[in-house]
């Protein structure tokens, strides 16, 4: 698929901690219970220095942290770490994700001064004051306020990600207008690929529930000029291949991160192509994990402590994964050992991330 030196990019996942309790989020049970398949991993700057030698940043274009579970805010060493990646390479561009519901303003201020003008962060707001928290539970507005006006003030770039819900929708044009009014350089109103599912029964909504596991708010579709355009071609699919299933099989793949030269390493420091294949490892609803698709992979390699690079991340490279998983793309279909995931996220005809952005 590529080697080391052909990296370009890491997608860097540092906490699966997060102060948020998010509905369709893998890091708990629909805003409740934790899944309880993660042990809340977070990597150290001596982890990172350790994973990512200066010889290795130096080659990179960019590092930005989002991941599948948890908020880089929350880590301890967060600061440090995009501190240690910018002394190594001063010209790479350094990013995050964030739903901006923790810290004080100096800490904001300090990643602005790291940042400067070559880096920037993506607010994950969904809404205002009367509606962010019905999907971003337990992420109080006036501290996502504060973090936003902390960082733009202090200098840095900032992007507001807007997910649309029938409960916000009428809140978008407000929502861009206020983003222009604090300084954000965009506004992007996301078309959600929450309620896209593999098979044809689209979900029309999603009950929340709280840590205690009481109902909290119904998450509904919003209208359709706001709704994904997968979710519409979706039948068209299942007319030409019969089902979803037979799509998967038989679609050809373009990966998105080995185009861009990506690698995505998790907070336990395990290492794959991207989230997406690494989100599979530890499905909530999975009573044993282990049955979902990509652990045959890892088993065909020894086990997953053959992906974790702070045992050096070339021995990663050598294990040979990023060409198991490439050339499984090649079998006739995912009974056969297609990684299905592959087939999700990265098939031609069809593809839910990529219009959450049209």
């Amino acid at each position: 698929m590529y080697k080391i030196q052909d990296i370009k990019n890491v997608h860097l996942e540092i906490t699966q901690k997060c102060q948020a309790a998010c509905p369709m989020c893998d890091r708990n049970q629909n805003g409740g219970a934790l899944n309880p398949h993660i042990n809340l991993d977070e990597l150290s700057l001596e982890d990172c220095i350790k994973i990512f030698p200066s010889s290795f940043i130096e080659q990179l274009d960019s590092m930005y942290m989002c991941g599948n579970l948890g908020d880089a805010i929350v880590a301890e060493d967060t600061l440090e770490v995009f501190e240690y990646f910018r002394k190594c390479n001063p010209n790479m561009h350094l990013s995050m994700n964030t739903n901006a519901g923790a810290r004080e303003p100096i800490w904001w201020a300090k990643l602005a001064d790291i940042f400067g003008r070559n880096g920037h962060v993506i607010f994950s707001v969904d809404g205002l004051k009367d509606t962010n928290h019905l999907y971003r539970q337990n992420v109080q507005w006036s501290k996502v306020e504060q973090s936003m006006d902390a960082f733009i003030e202090s200098g840095g770039r900032a992007r507001w990600d807007f997910l649309i819900f029938e409960h916000n929708q009428h809140q978008v044009e407000q929502a861009k207008q206020l983003s222009e009014q604090k300084g954000f350089e965009n506004f992007v109103a996301k078309k959600t690929g929450r309620f896209v599912t593999t098979t044809s029964d689209a979900k029309s909504s999603h009950q929340a529930v709280d840590r205690k596991g009481r109902e909290t708010a119904e998450l509904k579709k919003p209208e359709e000029k706001y709704q994904n355009k997968a979710l519409r071609d979706q039948q068209q699919i299942i007319e030409k291949y019969g089902s979803m299933h037979e799509y998967y099989d038989q679609t050809q793949i373009v990966c998105k991160v080995s185009k861009s030269k990506s690698i995505y390493v998790s907070a336990e420091g395990l290492v794959l192509p991207c989230c997406w294949t690494a989100g599979r490892m530890y499905k909530w609803w999975q009573k044993n994990p282990f049955v979902e698709q990509i652990w045959d992979y890892i088993n065909q390699i020894g086990g997953k402590e053959k992906l974790n690079a702070k045992n050096g991340l070339e021995k990663v490279f050598q294990t040979g994964i990023f060409d198991l998983i490439a050339n499984s793309w090649n079998k006739k279909s995912c009974a056969d050992g297609k990684l299905k995931v592959c087939a999700m996220k990265c098939g031609v005809e069809w593809d839910p991330y990529t219009e959450q952005f049209r």
